[in-house]
């Protein structure tokens, strides 16, 4: 009988083997609805829109956007946590909702890190450090002479309270120990309206939203958060080279899946995900953005996305900060 009972459950194991196979093999059976958390138009879209247009035509079935938007990007994730594991709801999302969200959010309906598979990183962009003009201070070292002379009453904007504006600056505040307030906007639109008009000194916001500002002379960049100089500034120094290497942040955007998704489909996905990554048209599309070549495996991008989870989650406590 204990044979038997051995023979039974390897012929099991082999059958479902065999049919998680089958259902990688066969991927996608019917349309595939892809969650970005966000409005029509931001930084996330700039990644899912491309990308679900060469799976739609590489693959025989549609890929349809769905921008469900609100709660910093909780809602549409939430949305996908709760959907079939079967590689037919995906999220394709900025950092925000994954990484840094469970630490200022109180209620938190899932846990990113455990309700989700990481599929592949898309696109990693730098986060540029901006002054109005009239900020005396050409360089970094300007700048925090500047910020500490104000005593408290130095101010920074950011596209929103938990995103990676916001806690870049928070990590630049505590780094330097510089008690500077963050004021919060509903998008980079309007921070960066209100930094033109002079009615907010600085803000960090991503290449993607500040370079045609920086090109036409309305702000000045002081600063760049990636490890490399960026070829889009090949003239602002990082921080690091300023002497603060602590300031390491990028806009990050990634693809997950439902967890318990099998891991033979999230294989193809990443498979489908990084031929999108290596084509002509993505590559103009990191050019444009100023990302590095980030495509990986669903190992190093989960291990990526829980150091990301450690180090936010660290400066968020330091710094106090919440949104609800």
């Amino acid at each position: 009988m204990k044979l038997l009972s051995t023979k039974s459950l390897a012929i099991a194991f082999a059958a479902s083997v065999v049919s998680m196979s089958a259902l990688a093999q066969n991927w996608p059976t019917k349309n595939v609805t892809v969650v970005v958390p966000w409005p029509p138009g931001g930084p996330s879209d700039i990644a899912a829109r491309p990308w679900a247009k060469q799976l739609t035509e590489g693959l025989g079935k549609s890929f349809i956007i769905d921008n469900r938007a609100g709660g910093g990007g909780n809602i549409g994730t939430a949305a996908v946590v709760r959907a079939q594991p079967d590689g037919h709801t995906l999220l394709i999302t900025s950092s925000a909702p994954i990484v840094i969200n469970p630490s200022v959010y109180k209620n938190m309906t899932f846990d990113p890190l455990k309700d989700l598979a990481p599929v592949s990183n898309l696109l990693r962009v730098p986060l540029v450090l901006v002054a109005h003009p009239s900020v005396p201070a050409k360089n970094l070292k300007e700048l925090i002479a500047h910020i500490q002379s104000k005593k408290g009453q130095f101010s920074y904007a950011s596209s929103g309270a938990g995103t990676p504006q916001h806690l870049t600056g928070e990590l630049f505040n505590s780094v330097q120990k510089l008690n500077m307030t963050h004021v919060p906007y509903k998008g980079s639109a309007p921070a960066i309206s209100d930094l033109l008009g002079g009615h907010i000194p600085m803000m960090f916001d991503s290449t993607i939203a500040i370079m045609p500002h920086i090109k036409s002379g309305k702000v000045r960049p002081i600063a760049i958060s990636s490890a490399k100089r960026s070829p889009l500034l090949p003239d602002v120094p990082t921080f690091a080279e300023a002497g603060i290497p602590a300031v390491e942040s990028y806009a990050w955007y990634g693809l997950f899946a439902p967890a318990k998704t099998p891991a033979p489909v999230i294989a193809k996905i990443n498979a489908e995900t990084i031929k999108f990554m290596k084509s002509p048209e993505f590559e103009k599309i990191r050019a444009d953005t100023g990302s590095d070549y980030v495509g990986d495996t669903p190992a190093n991008f989960t291990k990526f996305v829980q150091a990301e989870s450690a180090k936010w989650s660290k400066v968020a406590k330091q710094s106090g900060a919440t949104v609800d």
